[in-house]
């Protein structure tokens, strides 16, 4: 562990190097996915009528609690059902599920077929923090 310390303070300038490529890289490919909404911000847009609610969950979780109006397409099926929002281009995608661990991959994907790609910053779990509703089915 001495030799690794040791290592950075020689090499402080290849490290810090590093660091901002590591940084630009998962920044770069974040933005791919589509920007980041606070919940305030999501019920906002969804208040709005200006999205169209995807949650990227199994149907199993989905039919537990989901947002009110959202359409449940699980990450794994999102190549298989991309027909089914061809109808919504010109609304928002808001991507929601667990804890926003997949929708990064799911709005590039969406992203690259030209959609324009939101997601919920913390997922449901943090919908749920903020004691706002869910519904269920």
């Amino acid at each position: 562990m001495e030799q690794f310390f040791v290592f950075v303070g020689e090499q402080w300038l290849l490290v810090s190097v590093l660091c901002a490529l590591v940084f630009g890289y998962f920044w770069t490919e974040g933005s791919k996915a589509g920007k980041t909404l606070s919940v305030h911000e999501a019920t906002r847009l969804i208040n709005g009528g200006e999205a169209l609610i995807v949650d990227v969950r199994e149907a199993k979780e989905f039919k537990q609690g989901h947002l009110v109006d959202a359409i449940n397409i699980p990450h794994n099926r999102i190549n298989e059902r991309l027909s089914e929002l061809e109808s919504s281009k010109s609304k928002t995608i808001l991507l929601v599920d667990k804890m926003a661990q997949h929708t990064g991959h799911v709005g590039r994907t969406l992203s690259s077929k030209g959609f324009d790609v939101v997601r919920l910053r913390g997922g449901i779990s943090e919908w749920q923090a903020q004691n706002l509703p869910l519904v269920s089915k």
